[in-house]
């Protein structure tokens, strides 16, 4: 009952604002649309459709809420005036009863507040969609005194997650078999990705490894500091961490005042997000203002803080290599390569045709290159590449996506702290370091240390093994004795090739100098 109730208030809500429109507007059912108009009389349609959407999901609540954000992401999948509106939706929203939030701690930890905290704000100092979080006072295991953020999860949020989730799986199906827009918004795929994300917030273990990880991976870049998890305290409906102290980002004119370096700032945060994605392959993926800060501490004085790991992306050497390449032939305007690359990768159905392909991306990237250097974005650029996809049917990737709308947020963060600011000055070394990679002396040395453990069992064995084999094994019986040649042929010839992979490396090394020097990078 409680289902179908709140089945009809989404519906209501929807008619109100006019959603039908959206749904219903390549429609061939002209009664559909005139029933919607009849069960919803005086309602008004003044409102741009984005601003409708946005209003309708604001007041079904947190979850609807969320649902927007992540939809403000897929503008592969969005029109533009839609997905520009969706943007504007503030992960502010009212925060539930501290009461509720110390009941949630005391049974996450089956203690009382007071055996756990030395002091507990019970005002929250931010509320989001799916938590809130209250500054504590902790004791560790040193017996120190800690400051900390508590994260306390909403309150039956897996249950109204999973009833709202059946409902737009059930929407998404009408929206697809009503209307060809319907159909091309790819409804059920949006869902399913936001079932993923939702699920993954949910854990907020999962997000305490999240930070642990990126942590780590930040620790020697001295650029970014990250809060340290307090594993002892950590549950999936409670987090833990060291407490930050900084100024929002988004206050420019406040950290000028303090002496913060701006246009250096705005290169830092380029130079961070790089790391995490070509160096890692593990990178924060929701890195808008309100989840960044900056220290004004003395000893740390000028460096990002972040915050809010719940949703990060992550990279495969193949999908790493595919964007330092697509990068690359972009700025190289070698259309034909990215284009190849987009068939390499196995997006494209068979049959594409390369020149047609070609043209389409053309037609994207040229016109950029009319401007500076400096006024190129290297975001929108992949957010025209994924629309033109779109037209040849490519399966965009998810974790591509994630990083298309967090270079989004690196840029538009950059350049309204350094409105000067070159991208891709920042993320050339990068990419010039990638490709030295490949043919340096680091993979070698990667490759050869993860065989070492094999090799190294099997060589002394082999004349021991081989001796004994000689002796007994059957002369009409040497197919066993042939596969244990093989296999010491094969080791002759690596040894063989560690001779020769001086002057393979050497080689390797001219060329790609022989490149950066001609300016193909």
């Amino acid at each position: 009952m409680k289902r179908f109730l709140r089945g009809v208030t989404i519906v209501w809500v929807a008619l109100r604002h006019g959603l039908d429109e959206l749904v219903l507007s390549g429609s061939s059912r002209p009664g559909l649309r005139l029933l919607a108009r009849l069960v919803t009389v005086g309602r008004r349609l003044d409102a741009p459709r984005g601003q409708r959407l946005r209003e309708a999901l604001e007041q079904l609540g947190p979850i609807f809420v969320k649902f927007g954000q992540v939809l403000s992401t897929r503008r592969d999948l969005m029109p533009p005036d839609i997905a520009d509106e969706l943007a504007l939706l503030q992960d502010r929203v009212p925060p539930f009863d501290s009461a509720v939030a110390i009941a949630t701690i005391e049974r996450s930890f089956r203690k009382p507040l007071d055996e756990i905290f030395v002091s507990f704000d019970r005002t929250p100092v931010a509320s989001a969609s799916i938590a809130q979080v209250h500054f504590a006072v902790l004791r560790d295991r040193e017996g120190r005194e800690r400051d900390v953020a508590v994260k306390v999860l909403r309150p039956g949020m897996l249950d109204a997650i999973e009833k709202d989730l059946a409902l737009m799986r059930m929407a998404a199906g009408w929206v697809s078999r009503l209307s060809a827009d319907g159909r091309r918004l790819k409804p059920r795929e949006v869902v399913r990705e936001f079932d993923n994300y939702l699920h993954d917030e949910l854990d907020l273990v999962r997000e305490a490894a999240n930070a642990a990880q990126l942590r780590r991976n930040m620790a020697g870049l001295n650029l970014v500091l990250i809060p340290e998890v307090f594993w002892d305290f950590c549950h999936s409906d409670v987090l833990v961490m060291e407490r930050m102290r900084g100024v929002p980002i988004s206050q420019v004119e406040t950290l000028r005042e303090a002496g913060v370096d701006i246009p250096r700032l705005a290169r830092d945060g380029v130079t961070i997000f790089f790391t995490q994605v070509f160096r890692d392959g593990f990178f924060h993926a929701d890195m808008h203002p309100g989840n960044i800060m900056v220290s004004t501490e003395p000893g740390t004085f000028g460096r990002y803080i972040s915050l809010d790991f719940g949703i990060v992306g992550s990279l495969t050497a193949v999908d790493k290599e595919y964007l330092a390449q697509n990068f690359t032939a972009f700025f190289r305007r070698d259309y034909k390569r990215v284009a190849e690359l987009h068939i390499e990768s196995g997006w494209v159905p068979r049959g594409t045709r390369v020149n047609e392909l070609e043209g389409a991306i053309r037609a994207v990237c040229e016109p950029y290159f009319d401007r500076p250097l400096k006024e190129i974005s290297l975001g929108m650029v992949l957010l025209r590449l994924f629309q033109t996809s779109r037209r040849f049917q490519v399966e965009i990737q998810p974790q591509l996506v994630l990083l298309q709308k967090t270079l989004l947020n690196i840029e538009g963060l950059g350049r309204q702290l350094d409105p000067e600011l070159d991208l891709w000055s920042t993320a050339k070394p990068f990419l010039e370091k990638w490709m030295l990679d490949q043919v340096g002396p680091r993979r070698l040395w990667r490759e050869l240390r993860a065989e070492a453990p094999h090799y190294a069992k099997m060589l002394p064995e082999l004349p021991r093994l081989l001796h004994g084999y000689l002796n007994q094994v059957p002369r009409g019986e040497p197919q066993e004795l042939k596969q244990l040649l093989a296999e010491q042929k094969r080791t002759n010839r690596l040894l063989q090739g560690l001779l020769y992979s001086g002057l393979g490396f050497v080689l390797g090394l001219i060329v790609v100098q022989v490149i950066l020097r001609i300016g193909v990078l």
